[in-house]
């Protein structure tokens, strides 16, 4: 027997399928309302696509209203990219909204726990109803169907902690990032190839080399241990070097 519910999207895309690149289409209207309308997919380099377009609007905009309905894919970057929304409109105190979410970008949205609407102003939450003293017993599986949904629920948990950790690991990213490229005249994409190859070399995690790098960048900081350093000096010279040989070609 068939179910008569919609197949759920997927939340990852094959990994041969090639990205689609993000744009942003951008329209300013008289009363200094912008509408943007991002396409595409919103993956790793998406916060730069997005803090360019913001870039380049007129001074004395007003409100920022984003039609999320083109794009087609998100993973933490994504997530990511509502962080940088949320900072803009703290910051120029400017209202943004991001709604018109479809597809999987809506079903990552609801594994976050995030407003499928407008996760950027979500609903007042109601008051929380009082928990019972005792609480009943999960049901048993009734079915073949029922295990496999358990199973699936499990791995779309994982993967949704999966995303918390990622995002709670990008400001200390960005900052070791903002490091690199000011001390080493870098740029985004090779400052991001230097913590990567740095951590692949150092057997360290990727956030944990962020850390060290920030804390030794700060007055009196503790200098990295001296697996990152030596990890993250082979990096450099590698990144460097490649790029060198880049332009020459």
């Amino acid at each position: 027997m068939t179910s008569g519910a919609p197949p759920r999207p997927p939340l990852a895309r094959r990994l041969d399928a090639p990205a689609a690149p993000l744009a942003v289409a951008a329209h300013v209207f008289p009363d200094g309302r912008a509408r943007l309308a991002p396409s595409g997919e919103l993956v790793h380099g998406c916060v730069d696509t997005l803090a360019k377009a913001l870039a380049e609007l007129p001074p004395g905009t007003c409100r920022i209203d984003l039609d999320m309905a083109g794009v087609t894919f998100m993973d933490s970057a994504g997530l990511g990219l509502l962080e940088a929304l949320d900072a803009y409109g703290r910051c120029h105190l400017v209202p943004v909204t991001a709604t018109g979410w479809t597809g999987q970008p809506r079903r990552v949205l609801e594994l976050a726990g995030l407003d499928t609407a407008d996760p950027l102003n979500p609903p007042p939450e109601d008051p929380a109803p009082a928990a019972p003293a005792t609480p009943a017993p999960a049901p048993a599986p009734a079915s073949a169907v029922a295990a496999e949904r358990g199973e699936r629920l499990l791995e779309l948990q994982q993967e949704v902690e999966q995303l918390r950790r990622a995002i709670a690991s990008r400001p200390v990213i960005d900052q070791a990032r903002g490091i690199l490229m000011a001390a080493h005249a870098c740029t985004p994409q090779q400052a991001w190839d230097i913590l990567r190859g740095a951590s692949q070399h150092s057997n360290t995690k990727l956030r944990t080399v962020a850390a060290a790098l920030t804390a030794g960048a700060l007055p009196d900081g503790p200098p990295p241990p001296e697996e990152i350093r030596t990890a993250l000096g082979a990096a450099l010279a590698r990144t460097i070097a490649c790029g060198e040989g880049d332009d020459g070609e």
